[in-house]
């Protein structure tokens, strides 16, 4: 199974409860083929919303195109870089991430609070090994 382009934009519901003290990791598709590894390079839709306010503060989906990364470099708070690991194309998670995996005290621009605990649904689009398939221009 590869991403079916079909995929909608997931809803988040909003716990309301107390936060986890760790990140958390919940496959709700799990997806098929070889799993993400740290160094993979990515590709990954997502939904993210502050467990506070239960508001999303951002989603790849309405700007149309997923976040491309490498896993487990610090291009991505520490959570993704975690919890991306061993997803698989196609696979859906939702990642529940501690403050100090996500931005810690200092928050993020307005949208993002000292000490907030971050919900993301991912979905996995793609993973490949760096620079595999470089030689034909393709990634």
């Amino acid at each position: 199974m590869s991403f079916d382009p079909n995929t909608t934009k997931p809803e988040i519901d909003f716990p309301g409860d107390n936060p986890p003290t760790e990140l958390l990791i919940e496959d709700i598709t799990e997806g098929e083929g070889r799993a993400a590894e740290a160094g993979d390079i990515v590709k990954a839709h997502y939904v993210g919303v502050a467990w506070s306010t239960g508001e999303e503060f951002d989603a790849s989906w309405n700007r149309g195109a997923p976040l491309d990364f490498q896993v487990g470099v610090g291009q991505v708070i520490q959570g993704w870089d975690q919890g991306i690991v061993g997803m698989k194309p196609g696979g859906r998670r939702k990642l529940t991430i501690p403050p100090e995996l996500g931005y810690g005290a200092r928050g993020a621009g307005g949208a993002i609070g000292p000490n907030e605990t971050l919900i993301f649904v991912v979905d996995l689009v793609s993973a490949s090994k760096r620079g595999a398939g470089s030689a034909f221009g393709l990634r």
